[in-house]
Order: structure tokens, then sequence, then C-alpha cells
């Protein structure tokens, strides 16, 4: 719950995941009680999660870094817009602002996870115009910022009690 309050994308993008090995009436509760923690602030997440990937990708030149900054910055930009968490990147490339090139990139990213140990296939994206990529990716933390200056998102959590109400039930239920 409190990394659930502290703005943590992480968290929230397993708490909500379509891919759930195990779920019950207290997961299902949380997960709807999952709106309430939302902030504009998630973009600060967002943003420092693409810095990151974006510096292992700056120096692996590996596919999944670089894939991995591209989805969580239009992971934020849509969650800065719609309220909604969508971690899928296929689902996200219809986005206005996604680059023509990712689907490629995806379907490289697909291709040497699944053949051979050749190395060489996964740092494809080393081949992609740097300057380019770069670019693009300058132009989706603006976008974000925008987004989150333009966001609807409340500033702090609203789930305190309902949240604080459910601990309390499955502590005294377990």
């Amino acid at each position: 719950m409190r990394l659930l309050l502290r703005r943590n994308g992480y968290v929230l993008e397993q708490l909500l995941s379509p891919l759930v090995v195990h779920t019950g009436a207290l997961h299902e509760e949380l997960a709807a009680l999952a709106p309430g923690v939302l902030t504009s602030h998630h973009a600060h997440h967002y943003r420092g999660f693409a810095h990151t990937q974006w510096k292992l990708f700056d120096t692996s030149g590996e596919l999944k870094p670089l894939l991995y900054t591209f989805r969580v910055l239009l992971t934020g930009i849509h969650l800065m817009r719609t309220g909604e968490l969508q971690a899928h990147l296929p689902t996200l490339l219809g986005a206005a602002h996604a680059p023509g090139y990712l689907p490629e990139l995806i379907v490289a990213k697909r291709e040497a996870e699944h053949g051979g140990a050749d190395v060489e296939h996964a740092r494809v994206a080393a081949d992609v115009e740097h300057a380019r990529v770069a670019a693009d990716v300058e132009r989706l933390h603006t976008v974000l910022d925008e987004a989150q200056a333009e966001s609807t998102l409340p500033d702090a959590p609203v789930a305190y009690d309902a949240l604080h109400d459910l601990v309390v039930r499955a502590r005294l239920q377990g």
C-alpha cells in the first residue's frame, strides 16, 4: 500500500497487469481502488524510468532498453491524458506521437528473443539513426511534460481511507 501511495508506477503496473497468476476478492478490490492512487506526479516515475532505460540503451545499443524507453514514456503520456494505465507497447502505438518505426523494432526484438544466441541481431537498434531516435525520445519527454501540466489527475492520492480500510479488513480476516 505504501508503494502505491508513493506514486510507484511499477507497483501499479503489477497490480493492474492483465497477466495474473492468482487472484481473488482482495486483489480485485485493490485493483478497483487503483484509480484513487493515480496522481499527476506519476509522470516523475515514468520520466525517471525512461531516463534510466535510455542511458542503458545508449551504452549497450540493445533493443530492450530502447523499447522500454519508448514504452514508459508512452505509458506516462497516456496516463496523464486519460487517467488510465496502459503499459502494453503495441497498444500504445496508435498514439499520434508514437514514432512510426516502433513496430519494426518490436518485431526485431521478438525475433532476437526467439532466435539463436546472435547478440549482433539483438543490437540492431544501434543501427537505427541514433540522432533520430534521440530526438524522438527528447520529443516524448516534452510531450510527457505537457501532458503532466495539463493533466486532470489529482495532486495527491484520494484513496487513503479506502486503502486503510482494506488493509484492516485483510488483517482481521487473515
